[in-house]
């Protein structure tokens, strides 16, 4: 059986309280996408530091990976 809530009333007190809570924090967060994010030179500097960098031998690699797909190319065409 459910809790009997009078008729006249839309709301209880628990119902108002969230959705003023909820609507307290729209209101903060549509306020903080307004404004942006907030950048600083300096501290975001430091997300480039420690990144990995390529490795010296990537042209190595690439020529070897290009004559590989040549040969292949060549083998087909040779075959045909």
């Amino acid at each position: 059986m459910g809790l009997y809530v009078r008729q006249d009333e839309k709301r209880t007190e628990l119902q108002e309280k969230i959705a003023a809570d909820l609507r307290a924090k729209a209101a903060e967060k549509s306020k903080s996408d307004i404004e942006g994010p907030q950048y600083d030179g300096e501290r975001d500097a430091d997300i480039v530091n420690d990144t990995h960098k390529s490795s010296p031998l990537l042209a190595v690699w690439l020529a070897l990976g290009a004559a590989t797909v040549a040969v292949v190319i060549y083998l087909i065409i040779r075959s045909s």
